[in-house]
């Protein structure tokens, strides 16, 4: 079944278009038409001129509709938590495992791999070969160093259902990160104490994103630039930053986009709250913490931080999208999301003046929100 969507403007993730309709034939993107020339057999949804991107791509988020999965990683719970990301305009995306025991890995791996939910695109995982300086919320118990038996052991069990995984440079030599890149893991440099050499012998290795940038890391220091200023100094490594206000000022956000271009892409970093397991979060006003106060998680969704990029930052619109789009779905080879071209995914989120959802188009079917 086709459907055409009309009375709108489209960005596509490299271009605006105006005056003309776009066709989705079932699950798949199939083009741009005339409006005169478009076919009659199809539904028709007018987007009452609103602004129609591509869905959202959220390479880091924790959980959602009320589970976080690393203590529920469950089938029924991956259910519950995509169901409600998806609600938000985030039509793809990372489940983000932090450093955990190994029977929740192997859970985990087990429902991500059995998992045929559409959005569902693999996992992000946080550790378990972090820094236990830098390790923020994570479990000081559960940190590993790595080895080449661990690691081979850890990827046998996964099955290639880990799409990310973060590391600290400084304790994963260059044997480690080419083996997770030989199984199709992007690498990102996380949760790490690396100083500015140890972080670009690690972007040399092949280390291809950092995770949070600015949080859970060494700072920018005129003696030491650390990991952020070997990130700024690189031409090619991107990095995630969580766009609250809270774990970065949005100051410092305008100047890492502005340093980063489009290397700088957005993350929520979502968790939820929860009182069992390894992680217990405290929901609080604007965020999560630790029972101990501890800063955990962030009270975010894409579209959040999409606006926040606009207002706050003074992110041109446009690029704030794709920094929720088009730049986490090209940083992990995901040629079909995050863009609106022929053969690429019908997922798309139709936003009014202010930024907010007033409609959704996920695999094909659409839902608009009532007026």
């Amino acid at each position: 079944m086709r459907t055409l969507f009309y009375n709108a403007l489209f960005f596509t993730g490299t271009e605006l278009i105006d005056n003309r309709v776009l066709i989705i034939n079932k699950d798949r993107i199939e083009g741009f038409a005339d409006k005169d020339s478009a076919p009659a057999d199809t539904v028709r949804v007018d987007c009452e001129g609103s602004l129609v991107t591509a869905g959202m791509v959220d390479l880091q988020i924790a959980g959602g509709g009320g589970c976080l999965f690393s203590s529920d990683p469950s089938p029924e719970a991956l259910e519950l938590i995509a169901s409600s990301i998806v609600g938000t305009g985030t039509t793809g995306f990372l489940l983000a495992l932090p450093t955990n025991t190994e029977e929740v890995y192997r859970a985990a791996f087990h429902t991500i791999r059995e998992s045929s939910h559409p959005a569902v695109m693999g996992l992000h995982m946080e550790g378990p070969f972090i820094s236990n300086e830098k390790r923020g919320a994570h479990a000081p118990e559960l940190i590993r160093k790595p080895s080449a038996a661990n690691v081979a052991a850890l990827l046998a069990e996964a099955g290639n259902v880990i799409r990310m995984m973060t590391v600290a440079p400084e304790e994963c030599p260059p044997d480690i990160i080419a083996m997770l890149r030989e199984h199709g893991i992007t690498v990102a440099a996380g949760h790490s104490n690396a100083t500015f050499r140890e972080a670009a012998g690690g972007f040399d290795a092949g280390i291809a994103t950092t995770t949070h940038l600015f949080n859970a890391m060494t700072p920018l220091h005129h003696r030491d630039p650390g990991l952020p200023g070997a990130v700024f100094m690189s031409d090619k490594v991107f990095a995630s930053i969580i766009a609250d206000g809270i774990h970065v000022d949005y100051t410092m956000l305008g100047i890492a986009k502005k340093i980063m271009k489009e290397r700088l892409f957005l993350v929520s970093d979502a968790v939820e709250e929860n009182e069992t397991g390894a992680y217990r979060h405290v929901r609080q006003e604007d965020r999560y913490t630790l029972p101990d106060g501890t800063l955990s998680g962030a009270r975010l969704t894409m579209l959040d931080a999409v606006r926040n990029c606009i207002i706050h930052a003074g992110i041109d619109k446009y690029e704030a999208i794709r920094m929720a789009t088009l730049c986490p779905a090209k940083l992990i080879r995901a040629e079909d999301r995050g863009v609106i071209a022929p053969g690429c995914r019908a997922d798309l989120v139709i936003l009014d003046g202010e930024m907010r959802m007033k409609g959704i188009c996920f695999n094909g079917n659409t839902e608009l929100k009532e007026q």
